[in-house]
């Protein structure tokens, strides 16, 4: 069954087929010494930027090539279905980062900012999460107060991916705390010798070994107001909450990816294995768990592929973007548990890619909005109606 989505086409097969080459020479072979150092090589943001795979949908004129989501959503798939794609948060960076930039910030901001993100010599962090604030957002505790002519910001962030690495933080913080959600706004710190600003140490994951994931502090960081994104206070919160789809759809494009890579894997291990005289895939529960499999992640596929085609035509709303979320991420997680499971002990093995696979979907339920997030805003649009 070959299938293509309405989406596609020979430029951005081109592409894909560029990215696809781009990884396997640039990224597999080093993916082993990342994971065990905890972060991919800082050198290798300038080579992905030099490959044309940052910021693939910035204008331009801000350094970007000048795409769409459907280019990001080409390079975010390749990059799941790849062996040893753990540690590249291209997403946060290109997909989600540089998004608030282009979208809030000012012609001034976009112009200092993105063309660095789009070579690689900025590496982009959003700085939401704090211990003990997950998906409540509104009662995050750091603060950016004017003190002068500037924004002195004092708080800490943890689970930040790209934490170790970033050169510029988009901070979420309360501008003014008596005004609870209305008061928050994004500050952009760039981190290089920034006096106040501290990394933490790069935590120690289940999953997503070569990812730096890391806490960040913050103890009277001072920023000029030019960094405040899009110059006014007390708009942080709809910009979140504006730009959250785009972020959530991409999970789902992932977690799509990685099922159909699962099942590939899969169909390729149980055609080699034998036991008792034939192949696993000649016995019956085997054929019967992988056509579960393939109608699962054949349904996901059209599903995020339909949600791509409203997204870049502007009708992707939130409900269909958190049913996106939670359901291909919980799908995800189902399939390649059942394509371990047809592993048996070989699938408990790191060498056996299925074994990534398993360790780093977990996850996806969990960041972006959790899945019980996701059900709660959709029950809410089912009241609404």
């Amino acid at each position: 069954m070959t299938y293509r989505p309405s989406w596609m086409d020979d430029e951005l097969q081109m592409l894909r087929d560029a990215v696809r080459k781009f990884y396997d020479t640039e990224m597999e072979p080093h993916e082993a010494r990342w994971q065990e150092q905890g972060q991919v090589d800082r050198d290798f943001w300038n080579r992905a930027g030099e490959a044309g795979i940052l910021c693939a949908s910035v204008p331009e004129e801000y350094g970007g090539a000048g795409g769409d989501f459907r280019h990001e959503a080409v390079i975010l798939e390749e990059q799941h279905r790849g062996r040893g794609v753990s540690g590249f948060a291209n997403a946060v960076h290109s997909t989600i980062c540089a998004h608030y930039i282009l979208d809030y910030g000012t012609e001034e901001q976009k112009k200092r900012w993105l063309p660095r993100m789009a070579s690689g010599d900025a590496v982009c962090a959003i700085a939401m999460t704090e211990p003990g604030t997950g998906s409540d957002l509104q009662s995050i505790k750091t603060t950016a107060l004017m003190d002068g002519n500037e924004y002195v910001i004092n708080g800490s962030k943890t689970f930040i991916s790209n934490g170790q690495h970033a050169d510029l933080v988009i901070v979420v913080a309360k501008t003014d705390p008596s005004k609870g959600g209305k008061g928050i706004s994004l500050i952009v710190v760039e981190t290089e010798n920034k006096k106040g600003f501290a990394r933490g140490r790069n935590l120690d994951k289940i999953g997503l070994k070569s990812q730096d994931t890391s806490e960040l502090f913050f103890d009277n960081v001072r920023v000029g107001p030019e960094n405040l994104l899009g110059g006014e206070e007390g708009q942080g919160f709809k910009q979140l909450m504006v730009a959250l789809p785009q972020e959530r759809l991409a999970l789902a494009v992932g977690g799509a990816a990685v099922m159909e890579t699962a099942l590939e894997e899969t169909v390729r291990y149980t055609t080699e294995r034998k036991v008792f005289g034939k192949s696993l895939l000649e016995m019956q529960n085997t054929r019967f768990k992988l056509a579960e499999a393939k109608t699962i992640a054949h349904v996901a596929r059209v599903f995020v592929d339909n949600c791509i085609e409203r997204h870049i035509n502007g009708g992707l709303d939130a409900t269909t973007a958190s049913m996106a979320k939670w359901w291909v991420t919980q799908m995800q997680c189902d399939v390649v548990d059942e394509c371990l499971q047809l592993h048996g002990g070989y699938g408990y093995m790191n060498e056996y890619p299925i074994a990534q696979m398993f360790a780093d979907a977990r996850v996806q339920k969990i960041y972006g909005g959790s899945n019980e997030i996701m059900k709660e805003l959709i029950a809410r649009s089912l009241v609404a109606s």
